[in-house]
């Protein structure tokens, strides 16, 4: 039986008989409140988010099906920390702590893309991905949280599948986040105090011995790259009066002996 499929991006949940989705439906004969209903009934745990789904019609029978793909791991840990991005440096940044049942929710919504063969192994993949990302669980960094779940630590959520948090285990979350940020800016400030002293202190060392140094202090690498080119200009290259380059020394041509 010949069979169309139509591929769209919706909002988890809250899909429409509007374009993309009604125009495409409509010659095909299915009743598109049902379509929609069933879409908005797999894709509601993405609320906010935009989801992949696929619309099979059987051009017969008008019978269709739902299939639902589901965004990287690393943009659902990013929804439920209610952050932007993660860390550029998560091995000394951490830009937000989660809950256990954060990590549930996120196995279970990649269920069947995870490789792990019990949902305890699927969670230790998401807390695998946060540990990329200098995203903390229950507190401790990611490394530590698959050890706590190795140990069952977790067991009884885990077993309970449970992936709801209280309205004070949701405050406590923005606000050891709120706490995060402003460690990671004053250790930011430190980091920078520190990389300009020592770059004044190296006046005409070449860049490489000073970049030496600073990697040496454990300067991030992204601060380097900000502090040290403009730091390390070569004496000369920028006048006194506005900063601007010295325009090369114009010479005259030699004058041609008159014969």
């Amino acid at each position: 039986m010949p069979k169309q499929t139509i591929k769209a991006l919706v909002n988890g949940g809250k899909a429409t008989a509007g374009p993309p989705l009604g125009p495409a439906l409509g010659p095909m004969g299915v009743n598109i409140g049902q379509v929609i209903a069933e879409i908005n009934k797999k894709t509601a745990a993405f609320a906010g988010m935009q989801v992949p789904v696929n619309v099979e019609v059987d051009s017969d029978t008008k019978e269709f099906s739902v299939s639902v793909g589901t965004p990287p791991c690393s943009s659902l840990i990013l929804k439920e920390a209610k952050i932007e991005k993660g860390a550029g440096n998560p091995l000394q940044d951490k830009v937000a702590d989660i809950r256990i049942e954060n990590i549930i929710k996120i196995a279970k919504m990649k269920e069947e893309n995870l490789l792990g063969k019990t949902l305890k192994d699927k969670i230790k993949e998401v807390i695998g991905t946060c540990n990329s990302m200098g995203v903390m669980i229950e507190g401790v960094a990611a490394v530590d949280a698959i050890k706590l779940v190795n140990e069952g630590k977790f067991d009884k959520e885990i077993k309970e599948e449970k992936t709801e948090l209280s309205a004070e285990e949701l405050k406590q979350m923005e606000e050891e986040k709120k706490k995060l940020a402003e460690d990671m800016e004053k250790r930011r400030e430190e980091y920078t105090k520190l990389a300009k002293d020592t770059i004044a202190a190296m006046v005409g060392k070449s860049r490489g011995a000073i970049k030496t140094k600073l990697v040496e202090l454990k300067i991030p690498m992204a601060l380097i790259e900000e502090l040290l080119p403009a730091a390390t200009a070569a004496p000369g290259a920028a006048d006194a009066a506005g900063g601007k380059a010295a325009a090369p020394e114009k010479k005259e041509a030699p004058k041609k002996e008159k014969k």
